[in-house]
């Protein structure tokens, strides 16, 4: 064989490996969609709705317990803010734990997505 076909076969076994099947990106997980009811839901449940449930108790201001109430209390009274500040942590018996936090957090950046 000489040496322009070595390169042929090369370019070629180059040019398959290149062109195969096996998209990058077809590997990669999904990204985790942080949704209410699939996630939110049960860290409301679980941290807040004692007081902010349905009746309110301990003279929490509103409830929590639907989708559109948590998503108003982010835009509209500072629910971010209040679930991270350590010297005045909700729920009262200290903050939630960070995942359960930066879950809310991505909720809130994904969209705030429903179901």
């Amino acid at each position: 064989m000489n040496f322009r076909n070595v390169i042929f076969v090369l370019f070629i076994a180059v040019l398959f490996l290149n062109c195969s099947n096996n998209d990058d990106d077809a590997n990669e997980t999904p990204a985790t969609r942080i949704t209410y009811e699939g996630n939110i839901k049960s860290i409301m449940n679980n941290n807040c709705n004692s007081c902010h449930g349905n009746p309110l108790a301990n003279g929490a201001p509103m409830s929590l317990t639907t989708y559109t109430q948590v998503k108003n209390a982010v835009e509209e009274r500072r629910l971010i803010s209040r679930i991270n500040d350590p010297l005045n942590p909700m729920p009262f018996s200290g903050l939630m734990t960070q995942a359960n936090r930066n879950l809310v957090q991505q909720w809130v950046d994904g969209g705030f997505l429903e179901n």
